[in-house]
């Protein structure tokens, strides 16, 4: 069967549809505009009469404004039009008569309404492809959204699936063989049902930190925190879950304040934590480090263990599940929790990266210290 190719970009903006009201609003903003320049023309005519180019500048001044504010190149064009013939109705001899035989007039009348022509154009061109841009970063955005999205279910299938079953195999072999299990053994299967009833309410936690984030926007609404009580709260958190793990902490003297969502970057710094944890192989202390660089906060977690593997470096924010071969705890993934660790920090107007040292691996988030949603 053959199929019509589509020959038109589906990715390309759509312009909206224009209404009646939007035309009239751009007929009196033409009109405003106009009406300003003659006014104010009248005011140089009088004022200065000696330098006549005044009232040229003027009008080529509202031609400038009346494409910035209007849609189309109509308005601007009209307004070219316009402005000539009333330079030459108003202000030139004989007065309030259009005349363009006098010695020298038709030249200027050309360059002018040449001059006015490309102005009003460029701006009308220059604004279109500014839209355009905005349009395209709104696409960009809804793109990223949709990705964010499939990512998260294909999180959520795999790493829920996994302490779902741990929890459905050990509590079966509980029931069925209570009577011939020891004391030890089934302290072990509660403590393995009790560690993956953890690890569920932790990827609960997850996806409720993800409905803070507002849909459509993907802002969020931030308020000046304390950045040593984020931290100490969040630390604070981690070790209910992990009260044998040893977190290093390190926040600037002074007393730093910064927008942000507390609960949502407490849930950040929680994430990565567990991540070093659970993923490292290692139970050295891990380091906590908070620095202040080119009106930025910037939250270091480093630890001391296997490290990451290079080649999931790149993609290790997208979604995907991590679990690196060596770890002893690897067939639990983290790839909903960093996935949801880079949606908070790219609401908050942030960046996280994540790299490998000499032993081991850290990953970095950096906040602005500037209230951008002001």
């Amino acid at each position: 069967m053959y199929v019509t190719p589509n020959t038109q970009n589906p990715a390309a903006p759509r312009k909206p549809r224009r209404t009646t009201a939007d035309v009239l609003k751009d007929l009196l903003l033409t009109a405003l505009f106009l009406m300003i320049a003659t006014v104010s023309a009248f005011w140089f005519f009088y004022t200065v009469p000696e330098n006549p180019t005044n009232i040229a500048l003027v009008y080529i001044t509202a031609l400038v404004l009346t494409a910035r504010f209007t849609n189309g190149y109509l308005y601007g064009i009209a307004a070219s039009l316009v402005s000539v013939i009333g330079i030459n109705y108003l202000f030139t001899y004989p007065y309030f008569q259009v005349n363009f035989t006098l010695t020298g007039y038709p030249v200027t009348f050309i360059f002018t309404l040449v001059i006015s022509l490309v102005v009003s154009t460029m701006t009308s061109r220059i604004k279109e492809q500014a839209d355009a841009l905005v349009e395209r970063e709104k696409l960009l955005m809804d793109a990223e959204k949709e990705k964010m999205r499939a990512n998260l279910l294909r999180s959520v299938s795999h790493d829920l699936r996994t302490p779902l079953t741990g929890i459905i195999g050990n509590s079966s072999t509980y029931i069925d063989n209570q009577n011939s299990l020891t004391e030890k053994e089934k302290i072990e299967l509660v403590s393995h049902i009790r560690e993956d009833s953890n690890w569920l309410l932790n990827m609960v936690e997850n996806l409720l930190s993800v409905t803070r984030i507002s849909q459509n926007s993907m802002k969020i609404a931030t308020s000046m925190e304390s950045v040593e009580e984020v931290v100490s709260e969040a630390v604070l958190r981690f070790h209910k879950r992990f009260p044998n793990a040893q977190v290093n902490i390190q926040v600037p003297e002074e007393f730093l304040m910064i927008p942000m969502d507390a609960m949502l970057i407490e849930q950040v710094i929680i994430n990565l934590l567990e991540n070093s944890v659970i993923h490292s192989g290692s139970r050295l202390p891990m380091e906590l480090t908070v620095t202040c660089q080119n009106h930025q906060a910037a939250f270091c977690i480093k630890d001391y263990g296997v490290g990451i593997d290079p080649r999931k470096l790149a993609t290790i924010f997208d979604g995907s599940s991590y679990s690196p071969a060596s770890s002893s705890d690897g067939h639990k993934g983290m790839g909903i929790g960093l996935s949801i660790c880079k949606t908070i920090i790219t609401a908050h107007n942030g960046a996280i990266t994540a790299a490998n040292h000499e032993n081991g691996c850290q990953f970095t988030f950096t906040l602005p210290m500037e209230d951008y949603y002001e």
